[in-house]
């Protein structure tokens, strides 16, 4: 493997401009703590999203703290917060909004849904109907909405953090692929430990009223982040790397994978994108100046598992999009 010091950005580091842009991040977590257990892991991949202009979708059965994640998350950031809870019975107009005729002035006036935020927890987002979720396409990738033959700009940051419950499916629809695609990250929460229920048992077993988070980040904090990301050095080795990663699953043949069969729809040069912001984003956190290998395997089952597709062979034999893209990280040579 290459040594690190080929991808080091001595700029960044010897300024101390990542140390000062990054200050606010331990607080953060800090106080995330005082409301979420454990999940370290889940945290770390909300501030990603955050930093680089992404979308997360959570997925795990109910009672894992997804939505108090999301929500502890948004309340510590001084900025527009809305939860919009999916139904089966919802209409686009129900969270772009809508126009509504005034008889006073024999007009039509346009009344924004609740998009209009910085932060949208959509919450359960697989209850509502395939024309519902599609509301979102335009404002998930375009920042905007359009709503009759206007189109109207969005809050910035704009950040979408949605939930589903993938085993009950009475009452549910799939996502459609566009819609997923434009999620850069899908985390899957998992079961706490034993002393990590232990310790949410203690937090949460009781009848005293618990004070809600007070926000201690502004949006001037994230967006002088963001400028500090986006200036990481990404080393063309690297990006090589990250890219044949992605080509990997549309062609594992062309690499020596003995893949093809399993696979029937890889991932979109979207992903590409996803895994260099993340990457940039996963070497901020980590008080690094530069991007290395180890960034983009950390982030990339999170960028890969919902832009890959696996073939009714893989189904037959119980194989699922992480058991291939594990396969691709484990087998693909690193720089």
């Amino acid at each position: 493997m290459t040594t690190p010091q080929t991808f080091t950005a001595p700029s960044l580091q010897s300024d101390g401009l990542i140390e000062q842009a990054a200050a606010w991040i331990h607080p953060l977590r800090g106080e995330i703590a005082k409301y979420l257990v454990g999940q370290e892991a889940l945290v770390d991949r909300l501030l990603i999203a955050l930093l680089v202009k992404g979308h997360i979708l959570l997925e795990g059965v109910p009672g894992l703290a997804k939505t108090l994640a999301l929500k502890t998350l948004a309340s510590l950031v001084d900025a527009d917060f809305r939860r919009i809870q999916f139904t089966p019975d919802m209409l686009p107009a129900d969270i772009i909004g809508t126009q509504i005729f005034d008889p006073k002035s024999s007009e039509f006036k346009v009344k924004h849904g609740p998009v209009f935020a910085n932060f949208i927890l959509a919450d359960e987002i697989n209850r509502a109907p395939a024309k519902v979720q599609s509301a979102l396409l335009e404002a998930m990738q375009e920042k905007q909405v359009t709503i009759g033959d206007h189109s109207f700009a969005l809050p910035r940051p704009f950040l979408v953090m949605a939930t589903q419950n993938p085993l009950e499916q009475e009452g549910t629809y799939p996502l459609p692929e566009a819609q997923v695609d434009r999620f850069m990250l899908k985390v899957v929460v998992d079961y706490p430990s034993l002393e990590e229920e232990l310790r949410v048992v203690d937090l949460a077993a009781n009848i005293k009223e618990v004070p809600s988070p007070t926000p201690i980040v502004t949006l001037e904090h994230i967006r002088a982040a963001r400028d500090v990301v986006n200036n990481l050095y990404l080393d063309d080795k690297v990006k090589r790397y990250l890219v044949t990663l992605v080509h990997a699953t549309r062609n594992p043949d062309d690499f020596g994978l003995n893949l093809g069969a399993y696979l029937r729809v890889g991932a979109s040069p979207r992903a590409s994108i996803s895994l260099a912001l993340a990457g940039k984003a996963h070497a901020f956190l980590e008080g690094r100046g530069y991007v290395t290998p180890h960034d983009i395997k950390e982030v990339a089952m999170d960028v890969l598992r919902h832009r890959v597709t696996v073939s009714y062979e893989a189904e037959a034999e119980g194989l699922t999009s992480e058991h291939v893209v594990t396969r691709i990280l484990d087998q693909l040579p690193v720089p």
